[in-house]
């Protein structure tokens, strides 16, 4: 008995020992860490999961389980720092990955490439990649005053809630903060986490990400301010981006995109809307494709840059051009994106525009198929959403969620 309360009491201090060797202190991302002088660095992490806590249950969005960094890993992560004369900013063990995932400083006038080509040939090293920057797809509207939400009449939205409202369906959001507080997302956050700050404060309410939640998932039954296009839908608000000042786009990286994209995946999400876009990124990819593995749909905006590969070059990501954006790369279907009607901070309201818009309408329209047929592949649901109907001369039809919709439900018609 003695000697299995000592062998206990070994494993105790071990794994307070590796859990307390991998804290780090909050990082705000936004407070402007030059990303050039970042690399993100993998080790291969054969660690055991930690055992939860009684009483815990595994229904938890958040999850009691926690994944432990080996003794191995941390030792290899410190002897890599010494020979490449790298400080460590922060690591995090991706469990699905099977990886301790690290980012490091570059030493004052190191080269960059030089150094990932080196660490890429390091038998220690699982991948070596730089830490990359990311931006939302969103800019003002520049004529705010036509109709009101002409893009719900444009996507047939109203026919579609006669048979589907997103009921059940998990989207999440990885995108800038969400204003949780705004009275058309009373009650349709299921969740919301952020990876940016790491702030106990809650959640932080920005432009993009508010804009982005109110058009896939406003309220339509408060009598007050606009429908979205799944209002029955569970939203999960991930804060993996940030807004920066005298901007209209917001910033993400590397490593908050893989966290949000992580815990996406951990809530069992089925839709995941990327409003967002930039280089490509092998990390970010693996965990994206982990992902779609899984049977979760990817939406991304199409890019206005050709070079920005991420998330639209991953094979079955569902990539969103607005109408009138005929040559986006790799654009899959078109949805309304000028001068969109949808929410922003402080309980208000505004007309936005840009592909954002038109990837959060697609993950909008494909929860209300997801809440009729929840098996549905991603190329059926492309071949349901197919571009219906020309709407302006020159510019690439439109889908009707009506249609859409009414073909996976027997029985079921549109009026127009």
């Amino acid at each position: 008995m003695i000697r299995l309360q000592f062998v206990l009491l070994i494993c105790a201090v071990l794994a307070a020992c590796t859990t307390a060797s991998t804290k780090h202190e909050p990082l705000r991302w936004s407070d402007g860490i030059d990303d050039e002088r970042l690399i993100v660095v993998t080790i291969r992490n054969e660690a055991p999961m930690l055992v939860p806590r009684a009483g815990s249950t595994a229904r938890s969005y958040r999850g009691p389980v926690r994944y432990s960094v080996s003794p191995t890993a941390l030792t290899q992560s410190r002897s890599i720092a010494t020979t490449y004369k790298l400080r460590e900013i922060t690591g995090w063990p991706i469990g699905m990955l099977g990886v301790h995932c690290l980012v490091y400083e570059l030493a004052d006038g190191a080269d960059r490439e030089a150094t990932l080509q080196r660490l890429q040939r390091d038998q220690r090293v699982e991948s070596a990649q730089p830490l990359h920057s990311f931006q939302t797809l969103m800019k003002p509207s520049s004529e705010p005053y036509r109709p009101l939400q002409r893009n719900l009449d444009l996507l047939n939205v109203s026919e579609a809630h006669r048979w589907s409202r997103g009921e059940g369906v998990r989207i999440g959001i990885v995108d800038t903060g969400v204003d949780i507080s705004h009275p058309d997302l009373d009650g349709r956050i299921a969740d919301h986490r952020d990876f940016v700050s790491a702030s106990e404060r809650g959640m932080v309410a920005e432009k993009h990400g508010t804009a982005v939640a109110g058009l896939i998932g406003a309220s339509d039954r408060n009598a007050l301010g606009i429908v979205g296009i799944a209002p029955a839908a569970r939203l999960y608000a991930l804060r993996a981006c940030w807004s920066e000042p005298d901007r209209d786009d917001a910033r993400c990286n590397t490593l908050t995109l893989a966290k949000a994209l992580v815990a996406a995946i951990e809530a069992k999400t089925d839709i995941v809307n990327l409003s967002l876009g930039g280089p490509a990124d092998p990390l970010l990819t693996r965990i994206v494709q982990r992902g779609i593995d899984r049977g979760i749909v990817f939406v991304g905006a199409a890019p206005a840059n050709a070079s920005d590969r991420f998330p639209t070059s991953i094979s079955d990501v569902i990539v969103v051009a607005g109408l009138k954006e005929q040559r986006a790369a790799d654009a899959m279907l078109f949805a309304p994106s000028e001068d969109v009607l949808t929410l922003a901070p402080n309980g208000t309201y505004d007309f936005l525009s840009g592909s954002s818009l038109a990837a959060a309408s697609v993950s909008g329209g494909i929860a209300l198929l997801l809440a009729r047929e929840p098996r549905l592949s991603v190329e059926r649901i492309k071949a349901l959403l197919a571009p219906t109907m020309q709407h302006e001369i020159e510019a690439p039809p439109t889908m009707d969620l009506c249609l859409a919709v009414t073909s996976v439900v027997r029985g079921g018609s549109c009026g127009r």
